[in-house]
């Protein structure tokens, strides 16, 4: 199996990592310093700070949404989060639940002439806000390739493989969304941020 990254698609997946690794260092930090301090997060955390973690925080056995597609495919939705930018990004896997290699199915990629040109992908996916009556569909870059994981072929028996979406962000006000994927059923996902 081969997965083609474009620069722009690779720029948002350091991007998405970097916020996620700011996340991380934000939430295990336990005073900042230099590295210096051996001192375990928790012995500087206060006892109760006061806020609570959001519902999507150290959950990653508890994903937002589950997929059931063809084939015993399962999409995993772990996290979708606003970011500033304008922008939601929807961060899972793709896993092969059956025991046999599964082709993944041409319809994920949707049927826009633009989008298919670039290889299979996560293009055909849609955010559907019913109570503002919109579909947001994945974003593109310039040259119109989608802004999701592309160069999907086939998994094995039980491989499972990290993917994400962008989309144009909903109103500040939206927080559930339903999930749209060809081939697969749809969930709702809450988004956070």
């Amino acid at each position: 199996m081969s997965i083609r990254f474009t620069t722009t698609v690779g720029r948002g997946m350091v991007a998405l990592t970097v916020a996620a690794g700011l996340v991380l260092g934000v939430a295990g930090c336990g005073g900042g310093g230099d590295g210096d301090d051996k001192t375990p997060p928790s012995a500087s955390a206060p006892k109760d700070s006061g806020s609570k973690p959001s519902a999507q925080e150290g959950q990653a056995d508890t994903p937002l949404a589950e997929l059931k597609g063809t084939d015993g495919l399962l999409l995993r939705i772990t996290s979708a989060q606003r970011d500033a930018g304008g922008f939601v990004t929807v961060s899972g896997s793709l896993k092969n639940d059956g025991a046999e290699s599964v082709a993944i199915p041409a319809q994920t990629s949707g049927d826009e002439t633009e989008v298919i040109k670039h290889g299979q992908s996560l293009g055909g996916a849609t955010l559907v806000d019913s109570k503002g009556k919109k579909r947001y569909y994945v974003l593109r870059d310039t040259d119109g390739r989608p802004l999701t994981t592309t160069g999907l072929t086939t998994l094995e028996g039980g491989q499972e493989l990290p993917v994400f979406m962008q989309f144009p962000a909903p109103p500040a006000g939206t927080a559930d969304v339903a999930l749209q994927l060809p081939t697969f059923s749809s969930g709702t996902i809450k988004i956070s941020g």
